[in-house]
This record gives structure tokens, C-alpha cells and sequence, in this order.
């Protein structure tokens, strides 16, 4: 039986429009672009539709820290909670579709939560906007716009999308004209198997006739108990304490990285004026903060998906530290973990992994560095 629908005209003729593949994969691509709505926000997510921002297409990612974009992903957007969703579009007739493109976007995301810095990203987005009338803070936002009276932080939204990445917390969409049964189970398995990244399929099927053209977007993927996984706690915000903390890093940490954490907890008790416990949906954080003066100095942030940050960018702009005070910390603790951040990170919030510190040693000399930086900004 074909597959077709009807449209009923103002002068009540129907018109009969017929399924029919794309002439070609770029042609569907840049429908997205132009339409990011084809991705049906609405029926990812019914509360709280997700809206598209566009970062880019042939977006770039590299396979190791510091190196070329050796892969090529066809499309990335963010959704408004800053949430990287990667597109990858194949015809329903390349045989790819069925279990290789499946690889390929596993390893794609893969990269990308390790190795896609967010600046990267926001420079990516605001290239787009350098020649023309409209300027990238603008466009964001008109895109945020619906979130309170005293409209969005775009610093907070960037912070948003690092915090997601490192977290895993990704969407994968595979997009194409008609989606095969063997992807449709294959990412019905993947979504219910996965606690922070969603994965799903969008088809896309276009409908012609008589010079019209309808495009028809359906959601596939979301069982009913991956769906209540993935929207659990999406609304609500929650104030974290020590308790609520380690109680969630144990869930998703080694009994080592809890160790180090609480290690590091009880350095900042001692060494620094007080702990900033984070208010989250689904992260927690705590930042040691050390006020001297008339101003809150920050070090580190460590997370309960077992990750800290190095507080670069608000040494920074807080004038904590000045850039050779800056870097020599960075060397400091590449030294001290045996990393090799580059000294371009010196304006950023680089992320580590609790494991690296979980080494004999390793501990006391990087709260060693730590003393370091809080005894340069004691000293201004």
C-alpha cells in the first residue's frame, strides 16, 4: 500500500501527496538548518517543548586534548537548557542507517563531552554573526527570552552547556526520511540504557503533489520508562548540602573519588572562609570561597558527576590572580598531575577528573598548589 496523505484546500479539493525521498542527504540538512522546528521539540518533550539554537553544521571534533577535528558531525544545536544535542541526517536508503551510523555517532559523542571545550563552541555560534546586522548576543537572547523578568544570563547559559557536557549529559538525534526498524530498536535500547544522555530517532518524511510539499517530523525512541528517567527532576532546582552531595557522588563515583572529595571539602573547611553549596537540578557543587577584602575568591568546584573545575576564568575577572600568577598555577598542577592543559586555559574553568587525584602523593601536592594560590591572593 503507498504511503500518502491527504490536503484539504480552502476550496474543499483534495489533494493527494504521495511519500518520496529527498533527491539527496544535504537537502534534508538544510531543511534543519533553516527549520530546526523539523526536529519536533514538542514531542521530545510535551511540558516543556525544546526550543533549537544552532550552533553549527560540519561541526568539527577532534579524538585527542589539543588536537585537529578529525571527525565531522552534520549538525549541532543546543536546546534552552544548554543541553548539546548532535544531529546526524543519512537517506533511509544509504544502508549505513541501519547499524554503522549507530558507531559513528557513539564515538562522535564520545569525543565531544572530552574534548569539545565550550569556548570553542560559543566562538563557533558567535562566527556566525561577526558580518551581518544581528549580533550573536542578541540572537541569544531572543532565544532565552522566556525566562524571567530580568531576562537570561548568557555567561550562566555558557556555564550551562560546560556543566552538561562533563556531565555526559548530551542528546543524540538521528534524523532521515524514514527510519528502519533494526535503528529504531537499536536506539530504543541505547535510550533506556543511558541515565544521562538521550538518544533518539526524528523521521522526517516529506509528502508531494501537485507542486506541494509537506514535511511530516515523528519522534522514535522514547519508551515510557526512559522518558520518566530523562524528565525526572528536568523543573526543579534543588539547594545541596554535604549530606545530599556525597549521598549522589557515591552513586556515581568510585569509593576513591568520594575519598579525595571529602578531602577536599575538609581542606577548604580549614583553609578557606566558607563553603558555597550549589543549587542544581541534577548536579550538586561545592566551591571553597576565600573572602579577602571585599571580594569572594574561588579555586576550584567540585561536582558530584566526580569532576572539579580549576576556576581560571573567575581568578580572572575577579582580579585574583594576574596572568603570570595564572599560569604559573596551571604549570603547577600540570606538573602535579602529570596533564598537559595549555596555557590558553588560563581564561577558562578546565575540568579534571577526581581519579587523577587519586594517586599516592598526588592529593597533598595539589591542595600544596591550592595553599599556593590562596597565599598569592592573600598577599595582594
Amino acid at each position: 500500500m503507498s504511503d500518502v496523505i491527504y490536503l484539504r484546500q480552502s476550496n474543499g479539493q483534495l489533494v493527494e501527496m504521495a511519500a518520496q525521498p529527498y533527491d539527496s542527504e544535504p537537502v534534508l540538512q538544510k531543511l534543519l538548518a533553516e527549520y530546526p522546528h523539523l526536529l519536533a521539540g514538542g514531542q521530545i518533550d510535551e511540558e516543556r517543548p525544546r526550543r533549537w539554537l544552532l550552533i553549527g553544521q560540519e561541526m568539527g571534533i577532534p579524538w585527542e586534548e589539543g588536537g585537529g577535528n578529525q571527525l565531522s558531525l552534520d549538525h549541532l544545536f543546543l536546546d534552552q537548557d544548554g543541553i548539546p544535542t548532535l544531529v546526524e541526517v543519512k537517506r533511509s536508503s544509504d544502508t549505513r542507517i541501519r547499524r554503522e551510523v549507530v558507531g559513528q555517532m557513539l564515538e562522535y559523542a564520545a569525543n565531544a563531552v572530552t574534548y569539545w571545550p565550550v569556548e570553542t563552541l560559543r566562538a563557533r555560534f558567535e562566527a556566525k554573526y561577526e558580518t551581518g546586522d544581528h549580533d550573536a548576543i542578541a540572537a541569544l537572547t531572543e532565544f532565552l527570552g522566556d525566562v524571567g523578568d530580568e531576562g537570561p544570563d548568557v555567561d550562566e547559559f555558557w556555564q550551562q552547556v560546560r556543566t552538561n557536557l562533563q556531565a555526559g549529559r548530551i542528546r543524540m538525534l538521528f534524523v532521515a526520511d524514514e527510519i528502519p526498524f533494526q535503528l529504531r530498536r537499536i536506539v530504543e535500547f541505547l535510550n533506556a540504557q543511558m541515565s544521562e544522555a538521550e538518544v533518539l530517532a526524528v523521521e522526517v518524511k516529506q509528502y508531494v503533489g501537485q507542486g506541494l510539499q509537506t514535511l511530516v517530523p515523528r519522534v522514535m525512541g522514547q519508551t515510557a520508562h526512559a522518558q520518566q528517567t530523562k524528565t525526572a527532576g528536568k523543573r526543579e532546582t534543588k539547594q545541596w548540602n554535604e549530606e545530599l552531595f556525597f549521598e549522589a557522588l557515591s552513586q556515581r563515583a568510585t569509593p576513591v573519588e568520594v575519598d579525595v572529595a571529602r578531602r577536599i571539602l575538609e581542606w577548604g573547611k580549614e583553609r578557606t572562609s566558607e563553603i558555597q553549596w550549589g543549587s542544581g537540578k541534577k548536579d550538586g557543587s561545592f566551591i571553597p570561597i576565600l573572602i579577602h577584602g571585599s571580594t569572594r575568591h574561588q579555586v576550584i568546584c567540585v561536582w558530584t558527576f566526580a569532576r572539579l573545575n580549576l576556576q581560571f576564568e573567575y581568578l580572572m575577572r575577579r582580579g585574583s590572580l594576574n596572568e603570570g600568577q595564572r599560569l604559573e598555577l596551571l604549570h603547577r598542577i600540570n606538573s602535579t598531575l602529570d596533564t598537559h592543559m595549555p596555557d590558553t586555559d588560563i581564561e577558562r574553568l578546565p575540568g579534571i577528573s577526581l581519579s587523577l587525584l587519586a594517586r599516592p602523593g598526588v592529593q597533598d601536592a595539589f591542595l600544596a598548589d591550592l595553599n599556593w594560590t590562596l597565599d598569592q591572593i592573600a598577599a595582594q
